[in-house]
């Protein structure tokens, strides 16, 4: 046998460490979770900022305003969280 041939089969058993499929199913679980709280939070800062400014109580829409922004802040990084993982756990099985 070679040194090249030794040297190939030489290195970490990934397929030893299981539970990849576990945990992407418990972070996408988690994740989803996450988007569907954004989507409704959006929704309910959306209707607040509405109101309030119709009504006149600008400082109502103000914090409804900041509200939405944090709910689209919210989900945008949760659907990056998601994708980054992903992305993760797919390059960690190629290692």
């Amino acid at each position: 046998m070679s040194v090249a041939a030794v040297m190939h089969r030489v290195g970490p058993d990934f397929g030893a460490l299981g539970g990849s499929g576990t945990l992407r199913a418990m972070v996408g679980a988690l994740l989803t979770y996450g988007l569907i709280v954004s989507a409704l939070m959006v929704i309910v800062c959306a209707a607040t900022w509405a109101i309030a400014s119709s009504s006149g109580s600008w400082q109502s829409a103000s914090k409804a305003k900041t509200g939405l922004f944090v709910a689209v802040c919210g989900a945008v990084l949760t659907g990056a969280a998601l994708a980054w993982t992903n992305w993760l756990l797919d390059l960690g099985a190629t290692l």
